[in-house]
């Protein structure tokens, strides 16, 4: 009997035991399985930990920029920080094992703060492509081969999300720059965004602004790129020559014309107007200016050294009570019989041919093809040039799946987003700025960046984008910019309606100084404004218009 209940409880525990495993079994495979349904990022860097010994710093002497580990303002997280302004920066992560661009979708998303504004500075990335042997990272620079560069740019005219990607021609074997056509602009506050471009297998990209598409293009369009990625069929011939008896010359002037013999060429433009009578209460007596009484001798003026001291001049005060000072002469007005040099009239041109253009050959480096053929990711860097410290790269992520990029977004970027527009919320009310009038200025600013964007006016985007951001920081002047970019659509209206050479827009100027085209450019724009400065003290002082022809 107690052996016959110890063989019970021991085929209990056994059952036990087993069933317990079957558990564990489930759970691992339930583990399993949802690992294998949600993909992972193929790189992702959170700068949660020192990146010193991952991310090499250039070591060339060109590259003075100090990166640091630093905490994004008012978050605990952490990013890579450009820490001195005006400096050239450089560091650079090896993958170890690259990343194909040519099967699947590929996304490259990272994150940018310009904690402290952006004048005029890149921080954008450089997917670099597998280097030639024995290159190491310690020589990453701006030399260094890439696949694709993407992210913001912003100085003087300049104002981007750069995507640009280098494809080798097949058959001249040369790397070319393929530019995006109208890419977005870059955000202006001083906010965390987040920065996406994805990479389709139809040849589609979409460029992405905090998760909201700014930009759908085509890799084979050339609507799209430039210069497109197929070249043209046919190039000019380099070596067809104009040939010497070729005239251009729409119009020439009439040979059989002739001078009519009442032409003047000597009568002037202008004469004196007989019938002017000089104003009552005229002050022939009394000089414009006259020594300025308040004027004294300084105390270290040296006659012998410095010559004879004169007072300064001074607008007489006598004048602007009386129509004017000085000795009264007769105005001058248009001569009705100037006519001024003469000249043949223009005629059509008998022997006219056009205008000489080559011969088209075809083009030596034509190639079709149904996908870009591109170059692998092996390692990703920053290589920039900037005016402001305090940008901040963070959450840096290469996948191959959208949802991947997505779900990124929603736990890294947007409570860090959310949490940055409420402080500046509060900051603008602790300002005196009322939530309707602040809202509604920022609707406005939005619509003008979007019609910054309008491919039809990219000849005055610069112009546009520069109101734009005064207008930000100097929100009492906004109604004058509205309307300098009211005049440019007219412009451009008029130009689209009546044809002919486009008409030069005036508009405002701005009191930011003029800068370089690209963030690579060596100047820096306050030095500019210094020798704007020093050209402004140097001219001579304006005089007070004399007011004898009246």
């Amino acid at each position: 009997m107690v052996l016959m209940e110890g063989r019970l409880k021991i085929t209990e525990l056994m059952l036990l035991l087993l069933l317990l495993l079957l558990l564990i079994g489930c759970s691992a495979s339930q583990i399993q399985a949802s690992s294998e349904n949600e993909p992972d990022a193929i790189f992702y860097e959170p700068f949660s930990e020192s990146f010193e010994g991952r991310w090499i710093v250039s070591s060339k002497d060109e590259y003075k920029g100090v990166w640091k580990l630093s905490k994004s303002e008012g978050h605990d997280d952490y990013g890579l920080l450009v820490s001195e302004k005006a400096r050239k920066y450089a560091v650079v992560k090896d993958l170890g094992k690259a990343v194909s661009l040519k099967d699947g979708t590929i996304v490259l998303q990272f994150e940018v703060r310009f904690q402290n504004g952006l004048e005029c500075g890149g921080a954008y990335l450089k997917y670099l492509r597998p280097q030639e042997a024995g290159w190491k990272p310690e020589e990453f620079d701006n030399d260094s081969p890439y696949s694709i560069m993407f992210g913001p740019d912003k100085c003087g005219s300049t104002n981007k999300v750069h995507f640009i990607f280098k494809h080798k021609n097949p058959k001249s074997g040369e790397y070319v720059e393929h530019h995006l056509k109208d890419p977005p602009s870059v955000p202006s506050d001083k906010l965390s965004h987040v920065y996406t471009a994805i990479l389709k297998p139809n040849n589609e990209v979409r460029i992405l602004i905090d998760g909201e598409e700014k930009k759908k293009a085509n890799f084979l369009s050339a609507k799209d790129f430039e210069p497109a990625l197929i070249p043209a069929k046919t190039i000019p011939d380099p070596d067809d020559k104009k040939p010497e008896d070729w005239d251009e010359r729409a119009k020439i002037p009439d040979p059989h014309a002739v001078k009519p013999d009442d032409w003047d060429e000597d009568a002037p433009m202008e004469i004196e107007d007989e019938d002017a009578v000089k104003p009552e209460g005229w002050l022939d007596d009394e000089p414009e200016e006259i020594d300025d009484p308040e004027a004294t001798k300084p105390e270290d003026w040296d006659d012998e050294e410095d010559g004879v001291w004169e007072p300064t001049k001074t607008d007489n005060p006598k004048c602007s009570l009386a129509p004017g000072c000085g000795e009264w002469k007769k105005p001058m007005k248009i001569n009705p019989a100037y006519k001024g040099k003469w000249s043949r009239p223009l005629i059509d041109n008998p022997g006219y041919k056009g205008i000489w253009k080559p011969q088209e050959i075809p083009n030596p480096s034509y190639f079709e093809t149904e996908k870009p053929d591109f170059e692998a990711i092996a390692a990703i860097g920053i290589e920039i040039w900037t005016m402001q410290d305090g940008i901040l790269f963070d959450n840096i992520l290469i996948a191959d799946d959208e949802k991947v990029a997505e779900s990124y977004r929603l736990t890294t970027w947007k409570p860090k987003f959310e949490n940055e527009k409420e402080k500046q919320k509060a900051e603008e009310e602790a300002a005196g700025l009322s939530d309707g009038l602040s809202g509604f200025q920022k609707k406005i600013f939005d619509l003008l960046y979007k019609i910054a964007d309008v491919p039809l006016l990219d000849a005055y985007k610069p112009k546009i984008i520069d109101l734009i951001e005064k207008g930000e920081k100097q929100p009492n002047i906004a109604i004058g910019i509205i309307v300098s970019i009211v005049v440019v659509l007219l412009t451009v209206l008029f130009k689209i309606l009546f044809g002919g050479k486009k008409p030069k827009v005036t508009v405002p100027e701005t009191d930011r100084p003029a800068a370089a085209e690209t963030s690579n450019t060596q100047g820096s724009s306050e030095e500019k404004e210094d020798e704007s400065e020093k050209e402004d003290a140097a001219a001579p002082p304006r005089r007070r218009p004399t007011r004898r022809e009246t």
